[in-house]
């Protein structure tokens, strides 16, 4: 198992962390996903290692960005 935390930018509502959180949720191999809005953080569970592009390119997709 692995469990990273990554910093999104741009989230202002629940809405956006909703979105944000079944973007990620689809990539492969991720099982679970916390977003925690007042601190701009996403943390990632998954099963194996998920690339940190994989996870930028699911958070862009929803509009937002993957702070580096």
């Amino acid at each position: 198992m692995s469990i990273e935390t990554y910093t999104v930018t741009g989230m202002t509502c629940d809405h956006c962390s909703s979105s944000v959180s079944a973007e990620v949720r689809a990539v492969a191999g991720v099982t679970a996903v916390d977003v925690d809005l007042a601190t701009g953080t996403v943390t990632v569970t998954s099963d194996q290692p998920v690339s940190t592009d994989k996870i930028r390119e699911a958070v862009e997709e929803t509009g937002y960005t993957l702070a580096s």
